[in-house]
């Protein structure tokens, strides 16, 4: 897991570059990239902390998906702070919380 979050925020703070287009792309990849990372991010955490509670689970979530963004604009390296973004992030950490827990019921 530290290693996954370690990835995830170089990855989040790397300067922006002109993206190409691919084939794959589509307006509102970066959306779908945002939801599907903190999804495995917030899956990883609760495999990690099964036992943490709801409320500090989302907010450090939260703290870690505003504070990406917040880093992003302030650095100046060719990326901006985005609302739909945290709103991207913030449906993942759900999504991932949810699809842990739906496993859990489920397997064990």
């Amino acid at each position: 897991m530290p290693i996954y979050w370690a990835f995830l925020t170089y990855m989040l703070l790397k300067p922006g570059q002109e993206n190409q287009e691919y084939w794959f792309m589509f307006s509102g990849i970066d959306k779908v990239l945002h939801l599907s990372i903190f999804a495995v991010l917030g899956f990883c955490f609760m495999a990690t902390f099964p036992r943490i509670k709801f409320s500090y689970y989302i907010q450090i979530m939260l703290i870690y998906a505003f504070l990406t963004e917040i880093l992003q604009e302030e650095m100046g390296l060719g990326r901006s702070m985005e609302t739909l973004d945290i709103v991207a992030d913030t449906i993942g950490c759900l999504l991932g919380y949810y699809i842990y827990k739906a496993l859990l019921k489920r397997f064990f």
